[in-house]
């Protein structure tokens, strides 16, 4: 990865620069060519609707045909490199352990494996799609550059969240499942919450007041970065409850391609945490 530089101050990427992300969410499933050194997709993402039943084998089929259509483009990595390929789960080395959007027969699954033989044996990593969209923010967004505790938090349907310390990734945090006064955060506080109940801007920034005072408590993070649709209008929630938490809040830039970001950067290995298991 390139230090401070735009990708108009870099020669054209070589395929070693390139990796294909690819992001499975409840409704589609989406995959870019990602430049590993600015973050950047190369050219336009690609999408297919998430099949219903989301089965192991047919969601696999979905992202082979992904795989092939952006690998079959001029600018595209190497045939045989990684894939990276993040889940609305609990994924740990590969292996799925929840299904919140997508079939139960995920549970206990090897993504990993269900995938590579999807891609003719094309060497696959799996990651929490939470983890993936935060590591990508982390790495070249609002925390690039940045020491100490990120937590990436994305409000949607759920709450997703994502812990980087000093640039190294602790997985599977859920966070969006705390108990706050008796509730699941996310049936309070998520973006879908504040449409389910109807409330007004006001009430929903008290409601975030809440839980971010609670993640502040647990965590002490140096920076928080809001992500997710609700993030394009900070200006609507973020003056009722901003003032009343010490820790620094960003709005995430990279949006809807964070996913996909993250998940090319997993399947790279340049992370400690990644690399470390192709080591073991």
């Amino acid at each position: 990865m390139s230090e401070n530089l735009t990708a108009e101050q870099l020669p054209a990427p070589t395929p070693a620069d390139l990796a294909i992300g690819i992001d499975i969410g409840g409704t589609g499933t989406k995959g870019g060519i990602v430049d590993l050194r600015t973050g950047d997709l190369v050219s336009p993402r690609f999408r297919i609707p998430t099949p219903k039943p989301a089965t192991p084998e047919a969601v696999a089929a979905v992202v082979a045909e992904i795989v092939t259509e952006l690998q079959s483009r001029e600018l595209a990595p190497a045939p045989d490199s990684a894939i990276g390929v993040d889940f609305p789960a609990v994924v740990k080395n590969g292996m799925v352990f929840s299904a919140a959007n997508v079939d139960e027969s995920w549970i206990n699954t090897d993504l990993e494996a269900v995938m590579s033989a999807a891609l003719g044996g094309r060497k696959v990593y799996g990651i929490n799609d939470a983890d993936a969209a935060g590591l990508a923010e982390a790495t070249y967004g609002q925390g690039r550059d940045k020491d100490g505790l990120i937590a990436v938090i994305t409000l949607g349907t759920g709450i997703g969240s994502a812990l980087i310390n000093n640039g190294v990734l602790i997985p599977n945090t859920e966070l969006g499942h705390l108990e706050i006064d008796g509730h699941n955060a996310e049936s309070r506080a998520s973006a879908r919450a504040r449409e389910v109940h109807e409330l007004s801007w006001k009430k929903y920034g008290k409601r975030l007041r809440r839980y971010f005072e609670h993640v502040q408590m647990l965590f002490s993070p140096d920076l928080f970065v809001i992500g997710g649709g609700i993030s394009k209008n900070p200006e609507k929630f973020m003056p009722y409850f901003e003032d009343d938490i010490r820790t620094p809040m960003v709005m995430a830039t990279l949006r809807n391609n964070a996913g996909i970001v993250g998940a090319a950067l997993w399947a790279a290995g340049h992370l400690e945490e990644r690399e470390a298991r192709t080591q073991a």
